[in-house]
């Protein structure tokens, strides 16, 4: 048996073993609710104390590219160069010899500004005016939008008081191609134009965030860091071929100048599909550089500027005939070049001649108003007005480009004497360039219209496609009117007066001029002598793959359409050459009278 005496120090050890337990497992209980239960909660507790750091994790927002691939918005890493004025002075460096020496800060400011492009009393100001303002300063403001190698350059000088804070920025690689149509972004990132802005939703990005802890050391402590990862932008996939927007930018912008005009454009439409190629324009913008334009040069005029189209929509006029069944391409009227009309409406040619007995195509060819007029009136205008909605006026695209113009299309109520007859040879209503293509794309396809675009698609970052949503195809005109009006049209190209100015060796082209004149809201009429001019056309003309439209506004060498014929000839050779379209099979369409 045990004896009191040997009983109590036995107990004594177990309670003590028993506190040390029970203070053990206190312990390990409230290790465990640090490290594991609410290990989030404590973890950003320290991020808000002092000893917390974080930092933005920045997606890379998603680039542009053309129909191939190729890029025309990407993404870059630049760097904000920072200082820490209350670490700035001489710094330790190994000589040739392999001994210290001590570098002063005037000799380091010099070093830095040889890489910023400032000098060094602009470095060391910078530190004065932040000690200025407080002495205890840790942070200033060296240089913002660093390159790549100038970050690395600056990184080797390897100054303790020098540091480097990255952050994505764009870059356009090809300049001014297609920047009225890619857009820019701002110095911070946000979209300011263009299918930069109107596709933000594809291209931008959900930016990351990282949280940790540091020790007095600055040292990372282990288990504290958080991330959620950014979310870079998709990729968005235009239409547009980047080289044949780089050859037509050019053409045009030499086309202006050689005409002296105030601006141009050139605008290229797949026919079967409906798909933009090319919409260059001249001026342009520069993404990278958008200071070095005035405003009114970095939207774009293709969309933005409407018109009337003059002699281009006489097409309209005939096809609306043709598909009432009130004329065919050889029905005849007698016009002279300047009549009046029974309610005293007065009609004038641009060209002085007798009466002639004009065909339906011949009144194309020789683009007579007076001739148009009095075919437009063998319908009501009602008819008219109806066909000219059908064919897109008045409703802009289906592109949906950023300040895209509608134009305007009164209702025939409102409709004058002089009015009544002008609309027959497109006067009294505007539109815009894409509305004409369309219109001709319409005709090219047979009499079905299909619905415009410059947007391929945008690639999400998960990999996922999404297409834009457009309506379907829709029939205007019947397949035979379509093909009548095709051959009239090519008549024009063949038999009227610019048909060696335009032609393009080995393919038939159907063409039809434009020379509109320019309303003055001041004077409520016409400016005299100025002029909006355009071509506009499809070629193979026996098998329409292309459509081609290219403007002048105001030439002041040529102020007639012919002033466009050389601009559309080495248009549509371009066009026919990057896409390799097969050469006409036939040598040249059946020509039609121009007289009876």
């Amino acid at each position: 048996m045990s004896t009191r005496a040997t009983r109590s120090p036995r107990r004594r050890t177990v309670v003590a073993l028993g506190v040390v337990l029970a203070i053990l497992i206190a312990f390990v209980v409230r290790l465990v609710d640090i490290q594991v239960v609410n290990a989030d909660d404590h973890v950003a507790d320290s991020v808000r104390m002092s000893l917390g750091a974080s930092r933005t994790l920045y997606g890379t927002r998603g680039p542009i590219v053309d129909e191939t691939g190729d890029v025309l918005a990407g993404s870059i890493l630049l760097y904000d160069g920072q200082l820490d004025p209350s670490n700035v002075g001489p710094v330790e460096r190994k000589a040739a010899d392999g001994t210290e020496v001590e570098v002063p800060w005037e000799q380091t400011s010099a070093e830095i500004a040889a890489i910023t492009g400032q000098t060094a009393e602009d470095v060391q100001k910078i530190v004065a005016d932040a000690r200025a303002d407080n002495p205890n300063s840790q942070w200033a403001l060296l240089i913002r939008g660093l390159s790549t190698e100038q970050f690395r350059a600056l990184a080797d000088l390897e100054l303790p008081f020098l540091s480097f804070a990255p952050h994505p920025a764009r870059t356009y690689p090809d300049g001014a191609v297609g920047g009225n149509l890619v857009g820019f972004v701002g110095t911070d990132g946000d979209a300011l134009a263009g299918l930069e802005l109107t596709q933000d939703g594809c291209l931008t990005t959900e930016d990351g965030h990282e949280s940790y802890s540091v020790g007095k050391d600055g040292v990372v402590i282990p288990g504290t860091l958080k991330t959620e990862p950014a979310t870079d932008g998709g990729t968005l996939q235009l239409t547009i071929n980047r080289d044949l927007q780089w050859y037509l930018q050019q053409m045009i912008a030499e086309e202006v100048q050689n005409q002296a005009a105030q601006f141009g454009t050139a605008f290229v439409v797949e026919v079967a599909t409906g798909k933009v190629r090319a919409a260059a324009e001249y001026p342009s913008v520069d993404p990278n550089n958008v200071d070095a334009s005035v405003p009114d040069d970095r939207g774009s005029r293709i969309f933005t500027t409407y018109f009337e189209p003059g002699s281009t929509f006489k097409a309209i006029t005939a096809a609306t005939l043709l598909e009432e069944g009130a004329a065919t391409p050889l029905t005849t009227v007698t016009a002279s070049s300047s009549e009046s009309f029974p309610n005293g409406a007065r009609i004038n040619d641009h060209f002085s001649h007798p009466a002639l007995t004009y065909t339906l195509t011949g009144a194309l060819i020789d683009s007579s108003n007076v001739a148009l007029s009095k075919f437009g009136s063998m319908v009501s205008p009602e008819v008219r007005h109806d066909w000219l909605e059908r064919f897109g006026v008045g409703r802009t695209t289906d592109i949906g480009f950023l300040g895209e113009e509608a134009g305007e299309l009164h209702p025939v109520s409102e409709w004058d004497n002089q009015t009544l007859y002008t609309t027959t040879f497109g006067q009294a209503f505007t539109v815009t360039v894409p509305q004409v293509a369309s219109a001709y794309q319409t005709i090219a396809n047979g009499g079905v219209r299909m619905p415009l675009t410059m947007v391929e698609g945008c690639t999400q970052a998960d990999g996922t496609l999404v297409k834009p949503e457009l309506p379907g195809p829709e029939r205007i005109i019947s397949e035979t009117t379509a093909k009548t009006t095709s051959l009239m049209i090519e008549n024009v190209a063949v038999q009227g007066g610019l048909a060696e100015s335009i032609a393009v060796p080995g393919y038939r082209i159907a063409t039809k001029t434009g020379t509109a004149q320019k309303y003055d809201p001041v004077t409520k009429g016409y400016k005299s002598g100025v002029y909006y001019t355009s071509m506009v056309g499809f070629a193979p003309a026996d098998d329409p793959a292309y459509v081609v439209m290219v403007t002048l506004d105001e030439p002041t060498k040529v102020t007639s359409s012919a002033a466009t014929a050389p601009a559309f000839q080495k248009a549509m050779t371009q066009v026919l050459k990057t896409y390799r379209v097969m050469p006409s099979s036939s040598a040249e369409p059946e020509l039609l009278p121009k007289y009876k």
